[in-house]
């Protein structure tokens, strides 16, 4: 059994033989039966925690007179993320701003994790980026179809009947893309950046790697930006009434 979190061991050494029974009446067999949970699973549950108990956080100290720390970063963050989604989006994007800013706050805890020592970034696994893209396929699509019905699924055919059978393939694929764009460059770029330096702090404990941690700091940063920015623009796309 590959070493794990103390934590994770913990979870495993209670809870593995009912999930073990619930995974194998859903005819899954986890990679390692005795310690069905891992580190991605359990460095997501403790982001995911962290997250709830930042917003409580926010909720209780909400003061108009004497805002708090939390609350200024609260703010900085929603008019940040606000600003941008209501250039890309443009109006009524208020209603998209919880998703997008969770997506965001999520991301980047997760990418930011793995320079901590003895911890790896749950996005290092592409299962994390592959399930974060599926869910922003499937909310930018519904939204789609709610706002425009089903003459969404128009451009598919695209406006002139006799090009449809060229069209229609050339549609669907390029939407399954920006599944495979998602997925890929949230996790080659976070998978890399700690590969680099793990690999720089096996050579040289001390000095080199940590330029190789600002840059993967820097990387972290970026990729939960552009991931968010991606999904503003294919909700963008999806609820333009003229495409």
């Amino acid at each position: 059994m590959p070493t794990q979190l103390l934590f994770t061991r913990v979870l495993n050494a209670h809870l593995a033989a009912p999930i073990d029974a619930i995974l194998s009446r859903l005819h899954i067999q986890p990679a390692v039966p005795s310690a069905p949970i891992s580190d991605t699973l359990m460095m997501e549950v403790l982001i995911t925690l962290g997250l709830i108990l930042y917003f409580v956080a926010i909720r209780l100290t909400l003061d108009v007179e004497r805002p708090s720390l939390v609350q200024h970063f609260a703010e900085l963050t929603h008019g940040a993320i606000g600003d941008q989604a209501e250039s890309i989006i443009g109006h009524g994007s208020e209603r998209f701003l919880s998703f997008l800013t969770v997506i965001a706050l999520f991301i980047l805890p997760c990418n930011l994790v793995g320079l901590i020592p003895g911890l790896d970034s749950p996005t290092a696994n592409v299962v994390v980026p592959l399930g974060l893209a599926i869910l922003t396929f499937c909310y930018y699509q519904y939204h789609g179809i709610r706002k425009n019905g089903w003459k969404y699924y128009k451009q598919f055919i695209g406006p002139i009947w006799w090009l449809s059978p060229l069209l229609l393939p050339i549609e669907i694929i390029s939407h399954f893309a920006r599944l495979l764009s998602l997925t890929v460059r949230l996790y080659a770029n976070i998978f890399a950046g700690a590969l680099i330096t793990l690999v720089f702090f096996s050579l040289m404990p001390i000095g080199l790697p940590l330029v190789f941690m600002g840059m993967h700091l820097m990387v972290a940063i970026l990729q939960a930006f552009v991931f968010m920015l991606l999904a503003m623009i294919y909700l963008s796309l999806a609820l333009s009434e003229e495409h």
